[in-house]
């Protein structure tokens, strides 16, 4: 039969968190800036990796807040310029994604629209998690066992961690309420 073209899977690992990461992000933000101008409206670096002390799989995820997704060229040709590749299979529908191409650093780009929930839930569970250090342990540990199980499954890995993200973001929520939280300037 017809043998199926097998992708390595790369084993999720999960790394202490390290002071390269903002650097790295700050190097892919100021290209990514230059590529979009004023069609990014914000962009941020979020999730484990943008959260000092956590530790994270060592991926920088950035998030790009436009104001339309469309038309889509406008965002696909300049990402592409930059070593970017949208990702259109990706399930999500409130947002673009793009990942690097082969062989470059692990990058994942999130672009969402500006003021959406999705994008506000990234920035309030990033700026929750900076202030409220006691959260990282919990979840660094969560985070470490689900990788040791699931080590090829990165759904599996994703699923294992919804429960205790709810959690975190019901916290943060009423953090926000108490101390009238709203997102920060733009990372770049």
């Amino acid at each position: 039969g017809q043998g199926v073209l097998m992708f390595p899977v790369s084993k999720i690992e999960i790394a202490d968190w390290s002071p390269e990461w903002p650097e790295s992000f700050r190097r892919k933000a100021s290209a990514i800036r230059r590529a979009l101008g004023d069609r990014a409206f914000r962009i941020d670096h979020i999730g484990s990796t943008s959260i000092q002390g956590l530790a994270a799989k060592p991926i920088i995820d950035i998030q790009v807040s436009v104001a339309a997704f469309d038309p889509i060229e406008r965002l696909t040709e300049p990402l592409r310029e930059i070593g970017y590749e949208w990702r259109q299979a990706n399930p999500d529908l409130t947002k673009r994604y793009f990942r690097e191409r082969p062989g470059d650093e692990r990058t994942h780009i999130h672009i969402r629209r500006l003021g959406s929930w999705h994008e506000q839930w990234a920035l309030l569970f990033r700026d929750y998690m900076r202030v409220h250090p006691e959260e990282h342990a919990p979840y660094a540990a969560l985070k470490r066992a689900l990788a040791e199980r699931y080590r090829e499954n990165r759904a599996a890995y994703t699923n294992g961690k919804a429960d205790h993200l709810w959690a975190i973001i019901r916290r943060a929520d009423r953090w926000a309420a108490d101390v009238g939280w709203t997102a920060p300037s733009s990372d770049a």
